[in-house]
């Protein structure tokens, strides 16, 4: 496997976790602390913790120590533009699964009696 195939999947596993994609998301609005962060998550700041060290290593996001306070923000913009695309993608796969889902219910309609 080349180097950037094996880059590219090891970045998109760091991705691999809802509770990641949710952290990025709250990102959007600026930097937050680990204590942000695990409030508005409903989470143990430990949790919050190991899943910003995980984003962190792959360079997903940047930490700013500031007195007793260290402060995470994403490294790059793109990385909304990636998961907003990534909603889209989403959001239309969906919109096909109902679209069958309504054939399949009105075929079944029309063979009862």
């Amino acid at each position: 496997m080349s180097q950037l195939r094996n880059f590219k999947a090891e970045f998109f596993k760091a991705l691999a976790h809802p509770l990641r994609i949710s952290i990025l998301d709250s990102l959007r609005s600026g930097e937050r602390t680990v204590a942000e962060i695990s409030a508005e998550f409903g989470i143990e700041q430990a949790n919050a913790s190991q899943q910003l060290a995980v984003l962190r290593n792959k360079n997903i996001i940047v930490a700013r120590k500031a007195g007793a306070n260290v402060y995470y923000s994403v490294s790059d913009p793109a990385i909304f533009k990636l998961l907003d695309v990534a909603r889209d993608i989403f959001n239309n796969h969906l919109i096909g699964i109902r679209s069958m889902l309504e054939e399949i219910k009105a075929e079944g309609r029309r063979k009862r009696p």
